[in-house]
């Protein structure tokens, strides 16, 4: 059974690798595509707007990447519905875990690869933000300062 575990976990560890990784790039392409164009980074409200795509954008991925686990678990037929399923695999990926819904034994190295995959991936969200709010912040020292010359 840890034989399968591990094969299962390996398989949605690189899907959900693979999922972050397309969505951090494609941002940044967005980001770089749609530059100051579309959004007045020189105002707060641009700014603000800007920040706000990046977090719901990455809210979206995270959901994506639970959804990969709640749909293995219920295929697997590990837990018997679907809120059972997206509830644990939310509080796993976040590393809440509060324990009032747990796998079968025969599963838990599954849970516990979708908790680290989840605090890798939320680290690196993490630093994808402040790299972006950065540059943001970046960009507006740019305009302070022509506006000063």
């Amino acid at each position: 059974m840890l034989l399968l575990n591990l094969i299962v976990a390996g398989v949605l560890v690189s899907i959900c690798f693979a999922v972050h990784f397309a969505g951090l790039v494609g941002l940044c392409a967005l980001i770089r595509k749609r530059g100051d164009t579309h959004v007045n980074l020189s105002t707060v409200a641009g700014q603000g707007v800007a920040i706000f795509f990046i977090l719901i954008s990455l809210f979206a991925l995270h959901s994506i990447e639970i959804w990969i686990f709640t749909f293995a678990y219920l295929a697997l037929d590990i837990f018997p519905d679907v809120e059972t399923a997206v509830y644990y695999s939310t509080t796993t990926f976040t590393t809440v875990g509060y324990g009032d819904v747990v796998v079968d034994k025969g599963w838990r190295m599954l849970g516990a690869a979708e908790s680290v995959i989840g605090f890798l991936l939320l680290g690196w969200s993490t630093a994808f933000l402040v790299s972006v709010s950065a540059r943001v912040r970046s960009f507006e020292a740019r305009i302070e300062q022509l506006d000063d010359d």
